[in-house]
Order: C-alpha cells, then sequence, then structure tokens
C-alpha cells in the first residue's frame, strides 16, 4: 500500500475529551434477509418449495438440539465482528452473535470447518460505539419477517438486538472524518470486541469492487470438491495467491489513492476472518469483505452467488451515488455476465471490467486431461473488458487505459 494511501487511512483511537453524545443508528433490511423478487419462496415449483422447506425445518432443528448442548458445556453469547464502511455521513456496521467458549477470540485466523459449524446466538442484545461514542439504536419492526417499518414497534434504546440467524445490521447516522475508525461491540459477560470502519471520503470519484475466490484467492470454485476442501479444511496460512493480482491492486491503490476496495464474494460469512487474514497477509489492500449468509431466509432461502453479487453491487451503487467503479473477477464463476448486468442497470457507472482467465486446470476437474474448459465466455457490453490469467497480464491494458480517470 502506497504512503499516501497509508496516511490518509489513519486509525481513529479515541480521546479522552471525546464527546459522549450517543450516535443514532436504525436497523435495515439488507442482504440477510430481503426479500428478492427473483428467490422468493413462493415463486418456484412445489418441488422447490418442498426442498426448501425441508432444509429449513433441518436448519432450525440443528439449532435446537446444538444450542442446550453447547450451553450444557459452559459456551455463551459472543461477538464475531466483520469490517464495516460508510462516509462522513453514515455507516453500515455488520456483526454476527454466536455461541462460544469462554477463552474464544473473535476474529481469529481459523479453518474454514470450524467456522461453518459455528453456532447462531440469535436475539441478542449488543451494544455498539465508535471510537469510544456509543450508539443509540432504532430498532423498526423484524427484518426477519419482512414486515413493513411499523410505528408501534419502533423504540430507542442503548442496544439492538440480532436476528434470528445471529445477524445485526445498522445504519449508523453521524459524522466522522474519513479514514479508519474503530467500531466496539458488546454482549453481556463479555469484553467489548472491535473492527475496523473504513470512511471513505464522499468525494471519493472511484471505487474497486473484487471478487475473492479464483480472482484473488486460489480456490478453484469450478472443481466443486477442491472448492470444498480449500474452503473448508486447508490450513489458511497456506492459501495461495493468484500470481501478480497483489501487485495490480497495490498500483490501482496508487493510482486512484482515495479509492476504497470492496471484496464481493460468495463464501459465506463464517469464513470472514480467513478472507480477511489472506487478504492482509498477501498485501492486498484493506477494505470491507461483502460475503454470503448460508443460514436460509425464511421467505427466500439462501441467495444464489449471481443474485448475492447483483445485491451487493445495487447496495453499493445505493451507497454511493457519485461514484464509479471499476469491478474485478474472474471467468469460472459467472462474474462475467454478473458485471455486464450491473454496468446495463448502471450506465456510467462501470469504468472498466477485468477478468481473469482461469486455466483448464482449474476451471474442469478433466480441463488438463481432455482441455476442457467450464468457464464464461466474455461479456457483450459496453464498457471495457480486459482479460488476462495474471494480474501482471492484467495490467498491461487495464492500467494504461485506467490512468485517463487518475
Amino acid at each position: 500500500m502506497s504512503d499516501s494511501r497509508r496516511t490518509q487511512q489513519q486509525i481513529h483511537q479515541p480521546t479522552d475529551d471525546m464527546p459522549t453524545v450517543p450516535i443514532p443508528a436504525r436497523r435495515v433490511v439488507t442482504t440477510f434477509d430481503s426479500a428478492s423478487k427473483h428467490e422468493r419462496i413462493e415463486d418456484k415449483p412445489p418441488v422447490v418449495r418442498l426442498f426448501r422447506r425441508a432444509v429449513s425445518t433441518m436448519f432450525n432443528l440443528w439449532m435446537r438440539v446444538s444450542t442446550p448442548v453447547v450451553e450444557q458445556l459452559g459456551w455463551y453469547d459472543q461477538i464475531e465482528p466483520y469490517v464495516g464502511y460508510g462516509t462522513e455521513a453514515y455507516s453500515r456496521l455488520i456483526c454476527r452473535t454466536v455461541y462460544a467458549p469462554e477463552h474464544h477470540r473473535p476474529g481469529a485466523r481459523i479453518r474454514g470447518i470450524w467456522g461453518m459449524l459455528a453456532i447462531p446466538a440469535p436475539h441478542r442484545r449488543v451494544r455498539v460505539a465508535i471510537d469510544g461514542t456509543p450508539l443509540e439504536t432504532v430498532q423498526v419492526g423484524t427484518s426477519e419477517s419482512y414486515d413493513k417499518p411499523d410505528a408501534k414497534r419502533r423504540q430507542t434504546a442503548e442496544y439492538a438486538v440480532s436476528d434470528s440467524a445471529g445477524y445485526l445490521d445498522l445504519v449508523a447516522e453521524h459524522r466522522l472524518t474519513p479514514g479508519i475508525h474503530r467500531v466496539s461491540y458488546r454482549v453481556d459477560r463479555r469484553k467489548p470486541v472491535t473492527a475496523n470502519l473504513f470512511t471513505i471520503p464522499s468525494g471519493s470519484k472511484v471505487g474497486i469492487i473484487s471478487d475473492v475466490d479464483d480472482t484473488i484467492m486460489i480456490t478453484q470454485v469450478p472443481t466443486l470438491w477442491k472448492a470444498a476442501y480449500n474452503v473448508l479444511f486447508a490450513n489458511p496460512k497456506k492459501r495461495a495467491s493468484v500470481p501478480g493480482m497483489s501487485v495490480l491492486f497495490t498500483k490501482l491503490a496508487a493510482l486512484f489513492p482515495e479509492a476504497p476496495f470492496f471484496y464481493l464474494s460468495t463464501s459465506p460469512w463464517n469464513v470472514e476472518s480467513s478472507i480477511r487474514h489472506f487478504i492482509n497477509d498477501h498485501g492486498f489492500p484493506a477494505g470491507p469483505l461483502l460475503l454470503r449468509d448460508l443460514d436460509p431466509r425464511p421467505k427466500t432461502f439462501i441467495p444464489t452467488g449471481v443474485q448475492h453479487k447483483l445485491e451487493f453491487a445495487e447496495q453499493l451503487m445505493g451507497d454511493f451515488p457519485d461514484m464509479k467503479f471499476i469491478l474485478i473477477g474472474d471467468d469460472g464463476q459467472k462474474d462475467p455476465t454478473t458485471y455486464a448486468t450491473i454496468a446495463r442497470r448502471y450506465p456510467g457507472r462501470v469504468i472498466a471490467i477485468g477478468i481473469r482467465q482461469l486455466s483448464p486446470r482449474e476451471a474442469s476437474p478433466l480441463g488438463s486431461v481432455a482441455g476442457v474448459s467450464a468457464t464464461q465466455p466474455m461479456p457483450v457490453t459496453d464498457v471495457p473488458v480486459f482479460t488476462g490469467t495474471t494480474g501482471a497480464n492484467l495490467m498491461k491494458t487495464m492500467l494504461p487505459y485506467l490512468e485517463r480517470f487518475a
């Protein structure tokens, strides 16, 4: 990361003379539980509805069985904090309440399988503060039931309440200076846990949205069993980076010093800590992770990868209406068509699309033998699309084009 970027993103620490006026915050219906019209369960065929309700029933049964077991083991509420983002006027804050043993370290680097086995602690009271200043939350409706805001249910309190899967997503309205601030979350019987809050200058003109799996981190998602092993069982310290991508991202950070980096992935929130450590270890610019919730939504089940990315892209477009984006992904999943859809929905908002091309060995279990490729063709769009098998290949053509926007 360049020195200028480090200077602008200094971590803000609370001071003794900091005002203690509560920061207003409100609960929002977000990608964790919003009912997409493309995924509403009542719009699916009867067989699909039956299957999804069966899975949701099994998930609820697992929660009912596992919860008393861990309580007997002496586990109690803990918070897994996630990196937040926002502007000088507001912040999006995300965390999850789970059951954990007494000496559990939130946000520690763990194998994916342990993250996937996390047991949610639903409907827990969470107290939140930014740089030591508490948030005064406003609870509106029950988001997991998709209620419209109900004035009768509106109440102001010193805490917010996590949903049925343990997630808490807040929008805090405040005035903060650009840079990296600290958010603390606290539940009863536990010490506060903290996470970074990226406060992005409202005047920033360019942002980077990047996929993770097989774009910056080698996961081999098209080969299901390899992807499952890499995500669940591989040593997180030994994750391999896609050659040249950290150099490309460092050059993008130098070219656009105020540009935020958003890492958008279909990986579940359960493995957020391992991905965040990977980003730090391999020299990628720090930024919020926007991952997927694998706990079945009451009315929409689990969001598909494409729908998840479209939802979060639309959220970012709305959060930063004056910002234009550079989209970076790979052709192993559906990034080409997904990014083309984003460019069509938001004309003039996408500067360029960069697609990392997977090798036949990465794209298909038979690729190294028969030359078979499971990759997607390049998108048809008016936005310039740059391709390459490595970060170095992308740099040769992508950076000269982007220099005109710096």
